[in-house]
């Protein structure tokens, strides 16, 4: 993908595959900045998915991390029932509510807007599991001290359970924003407006019927993927090592 970005058009599909281009064509991502028709939507779609991903990302591993708390150390009827409930929830393909959670947008008027992008698809099964099964871990002793020492659930949670379960926490978090970077079908249908659009759809819009730069596509899609890049390693400590492990027990 990187060598296609800067080839010539015309030999992006040469076989066999040259690995190194004739010539270094950089103006393909000045075109992929600029985009078909130069008005650089570039930049704003840019800002768009790194708002719309860091925010699902936030509210994601919050509000797993919250109700993994409550289903962990807290004890109430029926505890277990919600839990099962959440892990059917996981066998659901999200093709089978796209268009429930459309129709709920559009009845809360918010499709076509930030907060239509966000709050549907801020949460997932997957995460409150996880978060549930890292939270296991802490022992009980620590929060029934806290409480002792009069410290509110809030402060336990900011504390003590949230700075335990940070590794899992930080391994969630780059899941999740790895995968609303890349969401293309939600954003397809509950945005219209060129403001509000995200990446996947600037990067569909290069596909044409007539003719598509192939070497343009290729830059849009190298200078999409270097904020995933980036958050990696600047977390993979987490990653890789023990934030995998800590959420694996319990």
């Amino acid at each position: 993908m990187l060598i296609s970005s800067v080839k010539h058009p015309l030999d992006v599909f040469e076989f066999p595959f040259r690995w190194i281009p004739r010539r270094l064509h950089f103006y393909n991502y000045i075109q992929a900045i600029a985009g078909n028709d130069g008005n650089y939507y570039f930049i704003r779609l840019t800002f768009n998915s790194l708002f719309v991903a860091g925010s699902i990302m936030c509210l994601n591993v919050l509000v797993a991390s919250a109700a993994g708390y409550g289903l962990t150390k807290f004890r109430f009827r029926g505890r277990q029932v919600i839990f099962v409930l959440i892990l059917a929830t996981m066998m659901i393909p999200f093709e089978t509510i796209m268009i429930p959670l459309l129709m709920l947008t559009i009845r809360l008027r918010i499709q076509d807007s930030y907060m239509g992008l966000i709050f549907p698809v801020m949460l997932t099964a997957f995460a409150v599991f996880l978060m549930r099964q890292s939270i296991l871990t802490v022992p009980d002793d620590y929060i029934d001290s806290a409480r002792i020492d009069g410290a509110g659930e809030l402060r336990i949670f900011f504390s003590i359970i949230f700075p335990t379960v940070k590794p899992t926490a930080v391994t969630l978090a780059i899941l999740v924003f790895r995968e609303s970077w890349d969401n293309l079908i939600w954003p397809l249908i509950v945005v219209q407006s060129q403001k509000y659009k995200t990446l996947p759809l600037y990067i569909i819009s290069f596909l044409d019927e007539k003719y598509t730069n192939e070497a343009a596509l290729m830059a849009v899609a190298v200078l999409a993927t270097i904020p995933i890049f980036m958050l990696f390693f600047a977390f993979s400590r987490y990653f890789i090592g023990e934030g995998i492990l800590t959420g694996a027990k319990g």
